[in-house]
């Protein structure tokens, strides 16, 4: 029995599923920024998910990015003292693996791709379920990365991700309160520097570059992503619109 070739992309209701090239290398790197990130660029939402809850639980039970912080300001010895050493062997070996798996993955879902465009299945532009309504439209990546920026998971919403978009905002909440990062930021626009600094807590604030630099660059990928299957479902519709027309000359 033969196997189906690959589709370009699945419209459900919590969003577009859609494979699309990608560089490895970026998409390993991301992986080690934050485990889960690299598999999110590839649209294997229940792996990220699950890695993304593992890094951040498996790294407070290790107090992985407590002990950063101490080596980062030179004390060595107290963050071998705080660091959790069944906890942080089980870390790295996820760690690692997690970056080999998204570079495979990326290199299996550009043959994969490849084989989509070459068979030119038909992109379905629209989905009307009894919940939701899903289509494909042009939208302007630097629109979804500005969303990203000022609340991750606004630029996910903006591009119809629903589930991931409150996954991440849930998220982008927990970081927020747990680090006392607006609570600092208060502080220190009334002028104290050392209050500021002190009220801060750095195992959740360390987190947060990881998920804005992430949030920020899944959206601007996928809303690069989302137009080129607008692109794609125009152009078929079109052809098969058009195809059997011919011009009619009048003498």
């Amino acid at each position: 029995m033969s196997q189906k070739p690959p589709t370009l992309a699945t419209i459900h209701t919590l969003g577009t599923t859609f494979i699309q090239q990608h560089n490895p290398i970026m998409i390993a790197w991301w992986s080690a920024v934050f485990p889960g990130f690299g598999h999110y660029l590839l649209n294997q939402y229940v792996r990220a998910t699950l890695l993304t809850l593992s890094e951040v639980f498996i790294n407070t039970f290790a107090h992985i990015n407590e002990a950063m912080v101490l080596s980062f300001c030179g004390k060595f010895e107290q963050a071998s003292l705080i660091l959790e050493p069944k906890w942080a062997f089980g870390y790295l070996t996820t760690y690692l693996v997690t970056i080999w798996d998204s570079y495979r993955s990326t290199l299996y879902q550009n043959k994969l791709c490849h084989i989509a465009y070459l068979e030119n299945h038909s992109v379905s532009r629209l989905k009307i379920i009894p919940n939701e309504i899903q289509y494909i439209e042009r939208k302007k990546p630097f629109i979804s990365a500005i969303y990203s920026f000022f609340f991750p998971g606004l630029g996910q919403l903006y591009n119809h991700q629903v589930g991931l978009a409150f996954y991440a905002m849930f998220w982008w909440w927990i970081y927020i309160t747990f680090s006392n990062l607006h609570e600092a930021i208060l502080t220190l626009v009334l002028g104290s520097l050392a209050d500021s600094s002190s009220i801060l807590h750095p195992h959740w604030l360390l987190f947060m570059p990881s998920v804005l630099g992430g949030s920020i660059y899944q959206a601007y990928v996928t809303t690069i992503g989302h137009n080129k299957l607008y692109r794609i479902a125009q152009r078929q519709h079109l052809t098969e619109r058009y195809s059997q027309n011919r011009p009619r000359i009048f003498k």
